[in-house]
């Protein structure tokens, strides 16, 4: 057993593993552990699984900052099956929504979808759509005012350019944005992965925002970068 501390209400770290409050008692959402800590049932939070996990155990001076607050609206591109959106629900909603968040989950896959239309069914807070993270014009009307903090995390080319984008029409002033890049999804021509993820700090740079932090995934999820902005 490590030393114990909390990155938020619901995020606690125990040694190099970390663990979230389950909204749903007694569900393991992917087959993570459960474990009670003074009374109250936890699930292991996989960094292997999960961009936003990794991001977390390898930050090295934004592991407090990368969370939404507890209650806040969140616009997750490219949600997958909710592996990742599952933790974030247990710390910006909790059980029964009793935070009052509000986490909308946008991905292409109808299988996916499905998923996360069942998530939703038992993490309340949790709104699933169907969507292609570039085409705002299909799915903007969900979002109906600017959110909080964005995550992208699509394999699609043109990563940084539907970031930017994402960012400029949906993030409120001062709002948090993670963008995951997969190296090889980006068409840079011959250039090695570490020239790919400077270059698309420069781009990120070049169109206003900050750069709090560029987080090297290695190890945990190998050709993915993760960049902690703020506008």
């Amino acid at each position: 057993m490590g030393k114990k501390r909390r990155l938020s209400w619901a995020v606690m770290v125990d040694g190099r593993a970390i663990w979230t409050l389950n909204a749903v008692p007694k569900v393991s959402q992917y087959g993570e552990s459960l474990r009670k800590f003074k009374g109250e049932e936890y699930r292991r939070w996989d960094p292997t699984r999960s961009k936003l996990g990794a991001a977390l155990s390898r930050s090295r001076k934004s592991q407090y900052d990368l969370l939404p607050q507890e209650g806040d609206t969140c616009l997750y591109l490219g949600a997958g099956h909710g592996t990742s959106l599952s933790h974030l629900h247990d710390h910006v909603c909790g059980m029964d929504n009793q935070k009052d968040g509000r986490i909308i989950a946008i991905d292409l896959s109808p299988r996916c979808l499905r998923d996360l239309v069942h998530l939703s069914t038992i993490r309340p807070g949790l709104v699933p759509v169907l969507g292609d993270a570039r085409k705002h014009a299909a799915w903007g009307i969900m979002v109906a005012s600017k959110v909080d903090w964005l995550l992208q995390d699509v394999s699609q080319a043109g990563q940084t350019e539907i970031f930017i984008n994402a960012v400029n029409r949906f993030l409120k002033p001062g709002g948090k944005g993670l963008l995951s890049l997969k190296a090889a999804s980006e068409r840079f021509s011959d250039a090695g992965e570490k020239e790919v993820f400077n270059q698309v700090r420069v781009q990120l740079e070049d169109a206003g925002l900050t750069v709090e932090e560029q987080i090297d995934l290695h190890g945990l999820e190998d050709n993915h970068c993760l960049y902690y902005i703020t506008n």
